[in-house]
């Protein structure tokens, strides 16, 4: 669906995307990870024709943007971080204006319905878009994409300064959007990823650091064999004890006390399980264990390691 190769994009003689490829299935929902001007949102206006590259091609359903750029553009709705919305129109106004600037040939009133219905605003249709609040402003900002039915939606940081109650909403959304579109969510939050996205790429100082679908990403970097483990006694002597433990890699305690008991992270290596160790050491030390549980990888702990992990490689 999208075909993506060698694209480079300078502002001056700063590199923003550095020479990256990669491509998009149809059906697909794909999360576009980075920090903070990593190159997300450049390399998503270059796919939807906003801007140009410095090099590099980039197919959509098989035409390329820059010499066919309204055929594809028919094919690519986007939202972009701060929707462009007019804030003295209504919602209906706006869609209509957006229906007619995209040169669609349905019905026009069963068509902004329909989009209407899908992102749930039906009954806000006549407010003005500047009462609205930035949940329903998002979601007006989406029926404004799905506008001529395209088969691309790309979404950059969608979610951003909504409440956990309109990300949760949001999410839903996203969800239903992805039974009939091709989706590229862009975004630095990688929670957002974890609950909806199977596929993932790892963008770092415009350069691709990972591709892979979620299971895989995390079996390529490694898991982690973590635990969290409550010990009552010194905190210090306890530290130095776990630290002492073959295979254990690393140990970190927050300091916050709870009568005698402090919290602990163990990281540890190896096929071995240290727990049995551990106890043992720590009974002899007439230490308790108060409380133990695992600590499950996240993205976030592998988005850090990809990182460390391209830097170590350079």
């Amino acid at each position: 669906m999208i075909e993506i190769t060698n694209l480079v994009r300078k502002f001056g003689n700063k590199v923003a995307v550095d020479n990256i490829s990669f491509t998009v299935k149809e059906g697909e929902i794909v999360g576009f990870l980075g920090p903070n001007g990593a190159g997300k949102s450049t390399t998503m206006n270059i796919i939807t024709g906003y801007l140009s590259p410095t090099s590099g091609t980039v197919l959509v359903d098989g035409l390329d943007v820059f010499e066919e750029p309204q055929a594809v553009k028919k094919q690519i709705g986007f939202l972009p971080e701060q929707p462009p919305l007019y804030m003295d129109m209504t919602v209906w106004e706006y869609l209509s204006f957006v229906f007619d600037l995209k040169g669609c040939d349905f019905n026009k009133k069963k068509h902004i319905t329909e989009a209407c219905e899908v992102v749930k605003i039906l009954d806000v249709k006549n407010h003005l878009i500047r009462t609205l609040s930035k949940g329903y402003k998002q979601r007006v900002g989406i029926a404004g994409a799905l506008i001529g039915n395209p088969k691309i939606i790309i979404l950059d940081e969608p979610t951003v300064g909504l409440s956990p109650e309109q990300v949760i909403e949001f999410r839903s959304l996203i969800r239903g959007l992805a039974k009939k579109h091709t989706i590229i969510l862009s975004t630095h939050i990688l929670s957002e990823v974890q609950a909806l996205c199977n596929r993932i790429i790892v963008i770092n100082e415009g350069k691709i650091v990972a591709d892979q679908d979620t299971p895989q990403l995390k079996r390529v970097v490694g898991e982690n064999n973590r635990f969290q483990v409550k010990i009552a006694g010194p905190q210090k002597e306890v530290y130095n004890l776990l630290r002492s433990i073959h295979s254990v890699r690393d140990v970190s305690c927050d300091g916050v006390r709870d009568g005698d008991t402090y919290t602990f992270i163990v990281e540890y290596s190896g096929s071995i399980d240290i727990r049995k160790i551990m106890f043992k050491e720590l009974a002899n030390k007439g230490w308790p264990i108060m409380a133990m549980e695992g600590v499950e990888t996240t993205l976030e702990d592998l988005f850090v390691k990809l990182i460390s992990r391209k830097g170590e490689e350079e």
